[in-house]
């Protein structure tokens, strides 16, 4: 039992800190942690009510305006997508959900460096950002991933930073606050797990405080790299972990 809240305090300070300095995953950064020893049920919740409370904290504590016409087109998609998400969650098999969230770091970090290179994309309108919400909608539900795609999707259409932060911010909020509700009104959170979520909650705030007050000092050039960098070395170790065990069963 003691190792198992090691391993919870781990992942949730690595995954505050670096949601508190990119606006968004927690869920990425924390199941690199997790996934190695809890169960993807119960990983998938912990990652979803720590990315929930890292995003209020910083949310607070980093504070970008809006545009709402470019907001709304992502949170009515990732409304749709949140639900689907939900019920996806009890099909999940640990080790091929490991390796496919491994995949999606090593291919998707790399290419969140490259896009800078990349001619901006202005195909698809608010369709195109509706699909990406409803995407990250349904990450939301499966384990607080809501920030992934639409943060790649905005940096290909060319956000700025702030912009980008403060869609994806609000975007989080939102899909989040429902992907948890859901998860409530239908009983999958046990008494079990109210421990570990008040854990989660503990070790999350101080890590979150500091990523934001990192965000606000550090060049754009820098947050890219620094993010990026931890991220593809989760996918880096998630991959480790699951190939092989995926490969014994070949």
């Amino acid at each position: 039992m003691q190792a198992l809240y090691v391993y919870v305090i781990a992942g949730a300070v690595l995954a505050g800190f670096v949601q508190g300095l990119s606006g968004f995953a927690f869920g990425l950064v924390a199941m690199s942690v997790w996934a190695w020893t809890l169960e993807p049920q119960l990983a998938a919740v912990l990652s979803l009510f720590g990315a929930l409370t890292g995003q209020v904290i910083a949310a607070v504590t980093v504070r970008r305006a809006f545009d709402r016409h470019v907001l709304w087109p992502f949170v009515l998609g990732g409304l749709v997508g949140v639900p689907v998400g939900v019920w996806l969650l009890p099909h999940l098999d640990l080790v091929l959900f490991k390796v496919c969230l491994g995949v999606l770091l090593v291919l998707w970090c790399p290419a969140m460096l490259m896009s800078q290179h990349l001619p901006k994309l202005s195909f698809g309108g608010r369709i195109a950002d509706g699909i990406a919400g409803c995407i990250g909608g349904a990450m939301a539900g499966i384990g607080g991933f809501s920030g992934t795609i639409p943060t790649l999707w905005c940096t290909l259409r060319g956000f700025q930073r702030d912009t980008q932060r403060a869609v994806i911010q609000n975007f989080n909020l939102a899909m989040l606050m429902v992907a948890f509700s859901i998860h409530l009104a239908t009983g999958s959170i046990g008494r079990s797990m109210v421990p570990l979520l008040g854990l989660v909650a503990l070790a999350v705030a101080v890590p979150v405080l500091l990523g934001a007050r990192l965000y606000i000092g550090i060049s754009e050039a820098t947050f890219r790299k620094l993010v990026l960098g931890l991220l593809t070395a989760s996918g880096v170790a998630m991959l480790a972990s699951g190939v092989p065990a995926l490969l014994q069963r070949g």
